[in-house]
């Protein structure tokens, strides 16, 4: 009873201040390894070091003086990452960022915002202010501005550190104008000088398009006006173009904003009414769904985005079971892992459990491989070798 007490004290002070501390050297044995480029170990032993992962082997291994983690009957997979959500700081950071750990995310690239905003909420998560998930942050650009003036905002946040634009909406209906792409090739070819990734928000096949002629790589949204043929989607694959899903924009909400058994959209309001400039009857779901896989089997990579501001684990479930409507549970694992690292510029560091890579993990009840539903049921949460959640 002593030794509990003392673990649950040590996994109750480490989630308070989570990752300014220094990474402990320990050992997760009795796992269901899902690594995440397609390996599953149903038994191994994965260790620790300096906030790394040392070594994945299936079976058992030589642990002697290494805090040790007993995962019989857990599945440990690479902790999540949303590709696009918005966050900023502010009064309640701490509560929203807690959610997000013990939902499973550990890394989270902001959406938008004020750039300041963002950057302060990085800095009170690294500094151990609060905890939280390792935020990348945005800077935004007008699109409504002049080219020269987008130019500007591009140097500004490049000077202040910051990598990648908030995304920038094209109009989807009829398309960008004129002068919306002219500002457009601007942002692109300043950000190529500093060093700045832009991402666009095209949510028509045609703004989609339009953005993959003007350079842009990255894209945060899948087309929900209108369809994406396979051969547009073989171009943006030959681009290089990654994107990101949020295929549940359009498919209904239940029992999150209220329990009464109504469909609701994503902000809360009544579905499909307040779907902003809709088709009608919420067909921007099959939109989404449709060209969710049109991407993937052209060859896009593909990644996993919200875009949502409700509970993080409601967000989480919803997306989840969208996208097995299109995709296998391999395949989920592989959009949210690896491809979704591939996105933010990571995939040497996060998106697989590999040798050398950053400790973030999660451990579940049940195997991911089964369905969506055992994705929610996160237990353990390292990130960067640190245990930031433990709800044992």
């Amino acid at each position: 009873m002593r030794r509990l007490l003392a673990d649950s004290s040590l996994a109750c002070f480490l989630s308070l201040v989570g990752s300014h501390l220094v990474a402990q050297d320990l050992v997760i044995t009795n796992a269901r390894v899902i690594v995440g480029n397609g390996t599953v170990i149903n038994s191994g032993t994965l260790i620790v070091r300096g906030g790394k992962i040392a070594s994945v082997s299936a079976g058992v291994a030589n642990t002697q003086g290494l805090k040790t983690i007993d995962a019989k009957g857990m599945s440990a997979m690479p902790g999540y990452i949303d590709g696009h959500r918005h966050v900023n700081t502010g009064p309640n950071e701490k509560v929203q960022m807690q959610q997000l750990l013990e939902a499973g995310y550990t890394t989270i690239l902001s959406g938008g915002g004020p750039a300041e905003g963002n950057l302060t909420l990085r800095d009170h998560i690294e500094k151990g202010v609060i905890n939280g998930p390792r935020i990348i942050p945005s800077g935004s650009v007008r699109l409504n501005s002049t080219p020269e003036e987008a130019r500007a905002e591009v140097r500004k946040i490049a000077e202040m550190g910051i990598k990648y634009t908030g995304e920038i909406a094209l109009t989807p209906k009829p398309g960008p104008s004129a002068k919306e792409l002219e500002t457009l090739r601007a942002i692109v070819d300043e950000s190529k000088k500093v060093g700045v990734l832009v991402q666009v928000h095209a949510v028509s096949p045609q703004a989609m398009m339009a953005a993959v002629d003007a350079g842009v790589l990255l894209l945060v949204h899948t087309p929900h006006f209108g369809w994406l043929n396979f051969e547009d989607a073989k171009k943006v694959a030959a681009a290089g173009v990654k994107q990101l899903s949020t295929i549940g924009f359009g498919v209904p909400v239940f029992g999150v904003f209220a329990d009464d058994n109504k469909p609701r959209f994503r902000d809360g309001k009544s579905w499909p009414e307040s779907i902003l400039d809709g088709d009608g009857r919420g067909q921007e779901a099959g939109y989404k769904a449709v060209n969710a896989r049109t991407s993937w089997d052209a060859g896009v990579i593909y990644g996993y985005g919200t875009d949502t501001g409700y509970n993080p684990k409601a967000g989480l479930e919803h997306e989840l079971k969208s996208l097995n409507l299109m995709f296998s549970m391999q395949d989920i694992i592989k959009l949210m892992g690896p491809n979704t690292a591939s996105y933010i510029q990571m995939s040497d560091q996060l998106g697989t459990l590999e040798p050398g890579k950053l400790a973030d993990l999660i451990l579940l009840d049940g195997n991911p491989l089964d369905g969506y539903w055992n994705m929610l049921t996160t237990n353990i949460v390292l990130k960067g070798g640190v245990i930031v959640v433990d709800k044992r």
